[in-house]
């Protein structure tokens, strides 16, 4: 068994990595742009959609703060290594519904998808907010797969597009180049949207859109720092 799905292992391991990234989010100095989006979200009371790509995942929880009305929600692949990162994210504040969207299929062919697709619309519908990394679990990076399309388009919720940087930072050498702050640095969150789905759109228009709008989102973030 590989050491990272030891149960032990990833426990330990889900308590260090909160316990980091708990110190660097306190301590960064966040810059925030468009801003107004996100309150305009948050002031609605209704669920909502919350989209960063796979590689910000560490730095995501400082773009939704726990005093809103939307109790949030983290979507997670149910792989063994998603189960660490679960741990983690929960750990700070943010429970995992476990499923993964596939860049292959829609949600309800890909591994556990129907019946996280299911939870999660029945999450927004409570008025709840869910983080979805579109790229993930595998990617491509920064290349939209359904799910967060079909979210919107059952739900009808409002969708944040969120750019996200950290100076300095560790890179990992990870397929999406994933990104881990350090403490004490400088941080830039950037909103785009709300963005509603409007019948009769096209879906695969759709995620060419809104992976375009949240690549710029993201180097707008970068260009900050």
């Amino acid at each position: 068994m590989r050491p990272l799905r030891s149960p032990f292992v990833q426990g330990l391991l889900s308590r260090l990595l909160a316990g980091w990234l708990r110190l660097c989010i306190a301590t960064t100095r966040w810059r925030h742009e468009n801003l107004e989006a996100a309150e305009e979200t948050w002031a609605s009371g209704g669920g909502a959609i919350v989209c960063f790509w796979h590689s910000r995942i560490a730095l995501a929880p400082a773009c939704w703060p726990l005093d809103r009305a939307q109790e949030p929600r983290v979507l997670i692949s149910l792989s063994p290594d998603g189960e660490f990162i679960a741990q983690a994210v929960s750990r700070l504040g943010f429970p995992a519904i476990r499923g993964s969207s596939s860049k292959k299929a829609a949600l309800d062919k890909a591994k556990g998808g129907a019946a996280a697709f299911r939870d999660v619309l029945r999450w927004i519908r409570s008025g709840g907010g869910i983080a979805v990394t579109p790229d993930g679990p595998r990617g491509p990076a920064e290349e939209m797969a359904e799910g967060a399309a079909l979210l919107a388009k059952a739900s009808g919720a409002p969708v944040l597009l969120v750019g996200l940087a950290s100076k300095p930072e560790i890179v990992l050498d990870t397929w999406d180049r994933a990104r881990v702050p350090l403490p004490f640095g400088r941080g830039a969150i950037v909103w785009d949207g709300p963005i509603i789905w409007e019948e009769g759109a096209d879906l695969a228009s759709v995620r060419q859109e809104w992976a375009a709008r949240l690549s710029a989102a993201t180097r707008r973030a970068e260009q900050m720092l």
